[in-house]
C-alpha cells in the first residue's frame, strides 16, 4: 500500500474507465435492483448537514472532465490535492450516491494513497454495494479480495454484499459457498443477510436451500420464527409459471 502522497497518483487511460476496469467509453446503466441490497448510500455528511463548498466543486469539475483525461489529472492535481479528509470522503460518498462509479473508483484509488489512509471495511463495502447493483460481479469480487490483501477480515456486510451480488446474477451456488464460508470463518448472518438468502433462493425455486437458511435463523436469531413470519408477509414468493 502506497502512503506517500505525491502530485500524481493516479494513472488514466486515453478513454474514461468504464466501472468495470476496461478502457472504453463511459455507459451509462438502468437497473432495477430486485435482490433486496441495501439502499444507495448517503453521502458522509457534515454537522450541519451540508457538503463543504469544495467537495462539491470537486465533485462538479470531476463530472466535466470525466471524458477528458487529461482534464481529469489537473482536476485531481488541482482540487482533489487540496482537500481536507473529511471533504475527501464526503466527494467518494458523493459520487457514489450519483451513480458515477468510475469516478468513485478513481477517488477511492486517490484515497488509498493519502498518508492518512487505514484500510476501512465501509469504503470496500460501499463500492461492493455499487458495482453489485450492476451485476458487475468480477469487480466484485476482486474488491472483496484486496479487502482481504490490505489485512482485513471480511465482516458482516462485506460478505452479504458478495453473496447479494451473486443473487443478482442467479449464481445460486457461488453465493451458497459465500454464505458457508462466513459462517464458517466466526462471522455472524445479520437479518439482511438471512432475508436477502431466503427471499432470492425461494424466488429462484430453491426451496431445499432457502430451508437450509430458514434453519439457521434459530442459531443466529433471538426470535427465528417472528423473524421467518415477517419476511413471508413483507416478501410473499413470486408466482412461477411453467411455460410449456
Amino acid at each position: 500500500m502506497n502512503t506517500v502522497s505525491s502530485p500524481m497518483r493516479l494513472h488514466f487511460p486515453q478513454t474514461t474507465l468504464d466501472p468495470s476496469g476496461f478502457n472504453k467509453p463511459q455507459l451509462r446503466y438502468s437497473t432495477t435492483i430486485t435482490c433486496g441490497l441495501r439502499k444507495p448510500l448517503r453521502p458522509r455528511r457534515r454537522t450541519d448537514g451540508v457538503l463543504s463548498t469544495e467537495a462539491i466543486q470537486a465533485v462538479q469539475s470531476l463530472k466535466l472532465a470525466a471524458r477528458n483525461p487529461s482534464k481529469l489529472r489537473q482536476v485531481f492535481n488541482s482540487k482533489l490535492n487540496r482537500l481536507l479528509k473529511d471533504d475527501l470522503l464526503d466527494a467518494f460518498a458523493e459520487l457514489q450516491r450519483q451513480q458515477r462509479l468510475d469516478l468513485a473508483l478513481m477517488v477511492f484509488e486517490f484515497i488509498r494513497s493519502e498518508a492518512w489512509y487505514e484500510p476501512d471495511h465501509s469504503l470496500y463495502s460501499d463500492l461492493m454495494l455499487m458495482f453489485g447493483k450492476k451485476k458487475l460481479i468480477d469487480r466484485v469480487e476482486k474488491l472483496f479480495s484486496e479487502l482481504i490483501e490490505e489485512g482485513l477480515k471480511p465482516d458482516t456486510r462485506a460478505y452479504t454484499e458478495l453473496i447479494g451480488a451473486y443473487l443478482k446474477v442467479d449464481m445460486i451456488e457461488k453465493a451458497m459457498k459465500t454464505y458457508e464460508s462466513m459462517k464458517a470463518s466466526g462471522c455472524i448472518p445479520d437479518e439482511l443477510t438471512l432475508t436477502i438468502m431466503i427471499r432470492n433462493l425461494e424466488n429462484a425455486g430453491r426451496d431445499d436451500l432457502a430451508a437450509i437458511v430458514k434453519n439457521d435463523c434459530g442459531e443466529y436469531l433471538d426470535s427465528p420464527k417472528k423473524f421467518l413470519k415477517e419476511v413471508a408477509r413483507k416478501y410473499p414468493k413470486r408466482l412461477r409459471l411453467n411455460l410449456v
